[in-house]
């Protein structure tokens, strides 16, 4: 049966390369942002190269959305197995300037969506016994920062997620992992804004959207009896 990936948060950096990571493995790779038009560059490089992808626009945060979109996939393109969760959220706000609204929405961005896609992920798995759950963490699911309460809070709920799925689904056969990204990433983003970070990339002192993709990639295909639930990814230069 067709290989099936879906990547929630197809982004330019990590989602993609992710996205393109599993189309390279013979995954028929789904990539989701708010809107479909937003993946379409994604959708097109991946088949360039060959691969098979299809782009869906799917708010992460209502429920409705993603319970429709996993078995929009699940009917029409093919079993998921492997589901990928990349949304990130990560605002800087002084504890004093973070409104309501900032928090509630954070948290529904990277942490209720992040649960939503885990349930339905797990919804179709567990019958099939079979299946990889992934989840991209950051620095912040480790310690809050000065600035990051909302950040921080909502990335520690989904690595709590994580572990509880992982508990509940490994001996039903379900794979769950979670990556603590430690550091900046390749991004147009970090360019603009931090140069003299970026300026690191000479010398593989940021992190490499691939390379990333890469070690999602190895712990899909780990054997179960070695499989990995928490990595953590980091520049070799980056102090932890």
């Amino acid at each position: 049966m067709q290989k099936t990936a879906l990547v929630i948060g197809a982004g330019d950096a990590t989602g993609g390369a992710v996205a393109r990571r599993f189309a390279r493995g013979g995954f028929h790779t789904v990539c989701t942002r708010r809107t479909p038009e937003a993946v379409a560059p994604l959708v097109a490089a991946i088949e360039a190269e060959g691969g098979q992808a299809t782009g869906l626009g799917s708010d992460a945060r209502d429920e409705d959305q993603t319970v429709a979109l996993f078995d929009r996939i699940e009917r029409d393109i093919g079993p998921l197995g492997v589901v990928v969760f990349n949304i990130g959220g990560n605002v800087h706000f002084p504890i004093r300037e973070t409104t309501a609204r900032v928090y509630r929405k954070v948290w529904e961005m990277a942490a209720f969506a992040g649960f939503l896609a885990g349930r339905e992920a797990a919804r179709h798995m567990v019958p099939r016994a079979a299946g990889t759950i992934l989840f991209t963490g950051a620095t912040a699911s480790m310690r809050g920062g000065s600035g990051f309460s909302a950040f921080a809070a909502a990335k520690f709920a989904l690595r709590a997620t994580a572990q509880s799925m992982a508990r509940e689904l490994g001996p039903e056969g379900v794979h769950v992992a979670h990556a603590v990204i430690d550091g900046a990433i390749d991004t147009p983003w970090i360019a603009e804004r931090f140069p003299e970070r970026y300026k690191l990339k000479a010398e593989a002192g940021i992190l490499d959207p691939d390379a990333i993709a890469e070690a999602y990639w190895q712990v899909h295909v780990q054997p179960r009896s070695a499989w990995t639930h928490e990595l953590d990814l980091r520049p070799w230069m980056e102090t932890f």
